[in-house]
């Protein structure tokens, strides 16, 4: 297992706090506290991020994140300019917001652009919403961009890596708030082994396997 944090990831720890104690200061108060405690729950369910056994060898490319396989495609990379094997993932605000890394490999580069707050489950997502890509290199030489797309609700992309950095499979590397999803682009003889419309859990679930 990888897991380098509590069970509650450190983002959530303001909001899930804040939340307690408005719920307390209203329950107090006397006031309706209903609304703040569900807001509470919720919070708690967000903003969780629970130990995942890290799926397949050196050759697979586990899920970056936890949600629904909305993309299979042969497309272009627009950052390493090059076709490519795009299998995208949305999360929705029930899913886990953890990213991790999909393999063992260095960073390589790192982007960031600023754009649109579109539903992040529309394919126009990719280009234009605000969004975080990593170029990364396996240990035998194979490129692989993965990239954190912020979506409808969610306003904040964590990445905490720059380039230079070494991440193991399944390792966590950033978060998104409040609902995005994450781009895989792959090499063009990688093998994938997810269909549209399949769930999948980051660092358990194997999205393709390398050459």
């Amino acid at each position: 297992m990888n897991y380098p944090h509590p069970i509650l990831a450190r983002e959530g720890w303001p909001f899930i706090a804040g939340s307690l104690a408005l719920a307390l200061l209203a329950s107090a108060a006397g006031f309706w506290s209903l609304p703040f405690w569900l807001i509470f729950v919720f919070c708690l369910q967000f903003f969780r991020d629970p130990a995942r056994v890290v799926a397949g060898g050196p050759k697979s490319v586990v899920a970056p994140a936890d949600g629904r396989i909305v993309v299979v495609e042969e497309t272009n990379d627009p950052y390493l300019n090059r076709r490519a094997l795009k299998v995208s993932v949305f999360m929705n605000v029930f899913n886990v917001h953890s990213n991790r890394s999909p393999i063992d490999c260095s960073v390589q580069q790192k982007w960031y652009n600023p754009g649109s707050f579109l539903n992040a489950s529309l394919d126009k997502a990719s280009v234009e919403n605000e969004r975080c890509a990593l170029h990364l290199k396996t240990r035998d030489g194979q490129n692989i961009t993965c990239v954190q797309i912020a979506g409808l609700v969610a306003r904040r992309i964590l990445n905490y890596v720059e380039a230079g950095a070494a991440l193991a499979s399944g390792q966590r590397y950033g978060f998104i708030r409040f609902g995005s999803r994450v781009d895989v682009y792959l090499p063009l003889d990688a093998q994938v082994k997810v269909v549209i419309g399949e769930r999948v859990f980051a660092s358990s679930s194997i999205l393709a396997e390398l050459a």
